[in-house]
């Protein structure tokens, strides 16, 4: 299965609903009408919903005040996230009216895992998994200077996550320094893993090390029989991405409403 179409309902189907229905012993997940509310003791919260929300004009404006106003009253930020293809399609207008902001959108990609298991020479480059607290620092470091902006939260984030069996980190290790560092994210009860936080120093890139980290988390995937790999992409990675195999099947943009 390889076609946008079936790739999309899959994603659909498994990836989408695992967002707020896998076990986070933290978390507390709250149904209002059709979205679901994920709220952390210490993350910004998260919003989501189905493809069809089911509700426009007031209604729609009610429901996203609702969510506005809960967070807003624990003093936490809040990511709503939407899709390209999801209706209405004026949700992101109204979302912007009620306060929150775009934080830009990415393609959605959806690879066979099987597909990209392509052996990569890094010329003396070392690729492994790491749980290590110190290693993570050292890769979060890395990660903000390769983005060009303060990450830090990624290296909180992954500390928190390092004994989660379905969280897979990988760093690329030259001449005494992490390089570059990706994960996998195994979405437990369905056929998919999420690849995430790719990057790499400018100075290492070009050497094949994005590709690399792809197969080894693709091996990883396969190995935990996941049938598909999914990415949220920027637009300097989809052209790689595409190049590779994976198709783009939507859009996605986070609508941020940031703590007062």
């Amino acid at each position: 299965m390889t076609d946008a179409a079936a790739l999309l309902r899959a994603y659909d189907d498994q990836a989408r609903p695992a967002e707020w229905t896998v076990p986070d012993p933290e978390a507390t997940v709250d149904r209002d009408g059709p979205v679901f509310r994920v709220s952390w003791p210490r993350r910004r919260g998260f919003v989501a919903g189905p493809p069809d929300l089911g509700i426009e004009g007031p209604a729609l404006d009610e429901l996203i005040a609702r969510q506005r106003d809960f967070f807003s009253a624990r003093d936490q930020s809040v990511e709503w996230k939407t899709w390209g293809h999801d209706t209405p399609a004026d949700l992101p207008d109204r979302l912007l009216r009620a306060g929150f902001e775009s934080d830009g959108r990415e393609t959605v990609l959806i690879g066979l895992a099987e597909d990209m298991v392509t052996p990569v020479d890094l010329d003396g480059i070392v690729l492994r998994e790491t749980r290590d607290e110190a290693d993570i620092r050292r890769a979060g470091a890395a990660s903000s200077e390769a983005f060009g902006k303060d990450v830090s939260y990624l290296t909180d984030y992954l500390i928190d996550k390092r004994d989660d069996p379905d969280t897979v980190i990988v760093v690329a290790e030259a001449e005494g320094q992490i390089v570059s560092s990706a994960r996998l994210e195994i979405v437990p009860g369905t056929e998919f893993g999420g690849l995430w936080g790719g990057s790499t120093l400018q100075q290492w890139r070009g050497r094949g090390i994005y590709r690399a980290l792809i197969a080894h988390r693709a091996e990883v995937a396969l190995a935990r029989g996941l049938k598909y790999l999914q990415v949220d992409a920027s637009e300097d990675s989809r052209p790689i991405l595409e190049r590779l195999g994976f198709v783009k099947v939507t859009t996605t943009t986070g609508y941020l409403l940031k703590r007062s």
